[in-house]
């Protein structure tokens, strides 16, 4: 069986030993998600159909209606492992989620380089039109302190817990890594008390931080002066504009935030990493590069406690 394919609900923040046939799953929390009281849920289930769109000549899942949101725990073998770990939040326009493509793939090859990958099944559809963001900002923000809080179980170091979103992802993924010092609920229990600050942060064709309009940064996108790292990838013709990159990557420059971009002049939208004869979808080993040269895949001997 493909152990991305595999999965399994243990019970509330269970930490079970590690299984390399298949993901430890962990919910992220014990009851209603904040802001869902009264939500009735209609059953989650994959919108593809066999007329659906294809990417690189290959069907995908598009997950929608998702109520209880979960981390998928993929662990890369002991001989490859490198103590990183990133948090992978799929695209979908905050109404589905496009769970293989921008998921699970993303933790194959993330494994494959030595990175513990962490599957994010945000919440989706977007419960409020004006802020399509906020529960998945609130899954992230959750996730990363559950991830660091079981640093040392998960085998990963704590100060190398990265965060990487495409589209909506990566608008989530963005707004997480800005907005650590503020969540965007209030707190649940000793979790949340662990730090939810991302130690870098990957933008795959973000959306959603610049206004239609005026093209510039949204007023709730605002860059702390202690921000992580960004690395960003985007196509000059991806009719998601290119400026939620270059705005973003422009307001990082001005607080003096690290920033890397690259922006291919042909790629379009929602290519995930399946590869194609398009230069863009070989920004895998581009961001395998940056982090080896930020010192994120540097091997350490064991992972730490989280203390942070």
């Amino acid at each position: 069986m493909n152990r991305f394919a595999c999965l399994v609900c243990l019970t509330y923040l269970s930490v079970a030993p590690l299984c390399a046939a298949e993901p430890t799953i962990v919910r992220l929390w014990a009851g209603t998600p904040p802001g869902d009281e009264g939500f009735v849920p209609e059953p989650e289930t994959d919108t593809s159909t066999a007329s659906s769109k294809l990417i690189a000549d290959r069907p995908i899942i598009r997950l929608t209606n998702v109520s209880q949101p979960i981390l998928s725990v993929y662990r890369p073998s002991a001989a490859n492992d490198t103590g990183a770990a990133v948090i992978v939040c799929p695209g979908g326009g905050h109404r589905v989620l496009a769970y293989d493509l921008e998921g699970t793939e993303v933790a194959a090859w993330l494994n494959e380089i030595g990175v513990t990958s962490l599957v994010l099944k945000y919440r989706v559809p977007a419960r409020d039109a004006n802020r399509r963001w906020l529960e998945a900002v609130q899954d992230a923000q959750r996730a990363l302190s559950i991830a660091r809080q079981n640093a040392s179980a998960w085998g990963f170091d704590p100060d190398r817990l990265g965060i990487l979103g495409f589209s909506a992802g990566g608008e989530t993924a963005g707004l997480a890594a800005l907005n650590y010092g503020e969540r965007a609920y209030e707190p649940q229990d000793d979790t949340d008390r662990v730090s939810c600050r991302p130690d870098f942060a990957v933008l795959i064709y973000p959306g959603g931080l610049v206004d239609p309009q005026s093209g510039l940064l949204r007023d709730h996108v605002r860059v702390p002066t202690d921000a992580p790292p960004f690395f960003f990838v985007q196509a000059w013709d991806d009719q998601v504009t290119v400026q939620n990159s270059l705005q973003m990557a422009s307001a990082l420059k001005q607080a003096n935030i690290s920033a890397e971009v690259h922006l291919y002049a042909t790629g379009g939208h929602g290519y995930g990493l399946r590869p194609t004869s398009q230069a863009v979808t070989r920004w895998p080993v581009r961001a395998g590069e940056w982090m080896r040269e930020r010192g994120f895949l540097a091997r350490k001997a064991a992972a730490k406690t989280a203390t942070h």
